[in-house]
């Protein structure tokens, strides 16, 4: 059988804000694609350009160059199209405060073309979805941040989207919030649908991403799952307590994870017993820079940590 059409693709995407010497690149020829049924996270720090890649994608900006289409639509010519395919969730939720949460969900499947019956069923289908039937009759203004959130997230599923973008979803969430939303999350891929996520949340996209791309000064440094990035920096991290301040300082700058407040770095290493003493022999040569030291499993923030430093080089390349 043939592979399945990617839900989303994009080739050499570009954007710049402003005008003459004050033009500022956001985007410099990003390349994606997502498969369909997945959860695909992009990664980057503040500013890197994800948000305008979103909305690229969702085609409320227009790019300056580049191409992409979205649920077999090109985003350029049948803008219509696409938007009928997906939904976006932004960053802040977007109901109604003084409606309640059914009211929002009927209102919205309405405004999707639904008679008033079937909008009604669609919208007790969703509250029950979304754990929000206790709920369902109080205005949204008396809402927890989470609850606000999942309403939000159910009124963009009312026309049943093939892909959804999430930007950053879960900002501002409790501990407890936030796992409720990733378990909505893995039943909308269980549905079959695509799921396009940003967040700044590492551990966010460690449990729920099939794929991540790190977008790094608006180029894609790297992408692959979570384990591939991983292995990137290293199977594995030696942490070290520092003595004093001063030895902390002088090391910082190699480390890929930092604790100031404890005075411990981490530095990548392969794990093995001879590199180990290798990197202990390099770092404190007269066994006075360090206390401690344990050996963890690196993480995705040393991964995050490492593609997006100043002197990475990058390499969009990297394959799961």
């Amino acid at each position: 059988m043939p592979p399945p059409v990617a839900s989303i693709t994009a080739s050499g995407l570009t954007k710049s804000y402003g005008k003459g010497t004050r033009t500022v690149p956001v985007l410099r020829g990003v390349d994606l694609q997502v498969a369909p049924g997945t959860v695909f996270a992009l990664l980057g720090p503040n500013g890197a350009g994800k948000t305008t890649a979103v909305r690229i994608l969702t085609t409320l900006t227009a790019p300056d160059a580049g191409t992409a289409r979205v649920a077999g639509h090109d985003i350029r010519t049948h803008r219509a199209e696409v938007r009928r395919a997906i939904s976006l969730t932004g960053q802040f939720a977007a109901v109604d405060e003084t409606q309640t949460g059914a009211e929002n969900l009927r209102m919205m499947a309405r405004l999707a073309g639904l008679p008033r019956r079937a909008a009604r069923a669609r919208a007790a289908e969703l509250l029950d979805r979304f754990g929000l039937m206790d709920a369902a009759d109080r205005l949204v203004r008396t809402y927890s941040g989470g609850m606000r959130r999942r309403v939000d997230l159910a009124a963009g599923l009312v026309g049943d989207p093939e892909v959804i973008f999430l930007d950053e979803p879960t900002t501002g969430l409790d501990p407890r919030s936030r796992q409720e939303m990733w378990r909505v999350v893995r039943d909308l891929t269980t549905r079959g649908k695509t799921v396009f996520l940003t967040t700044q949340y590492l551990e966010e996209a460690d449990q729920l991403a099939d794929h991540i791309a790190v977008l790094h000064e608006g180029r894609i440094v790297a992408q692959g799952t979570a384990e591939a990035l991983k292995s990137r920096v290293a199977g594995h991290r030696l942490d070290a307590t520092l003595t004093t301040p001063a030895a902390y300082t002088r090391l910082a700058t190699r480390a890929t994870h930092q604790s100031p407040e404890t005075l411990t770095l981490g530095f990548p290493t392969d794990g093995t017993a001879r590199h180990v003493r290798e990197l202990l022999s390099e770092l404190d040569p007269d066994y006075t820079r360090f206390t401690t030291f344990t050996l963890t499993t690196a993480t995705l923030d040393d991964a995050f940590l490492t593609l997006t430093s100043p002197d990475e080089k990058a390499d969009p390349c990297l394959k799961p």
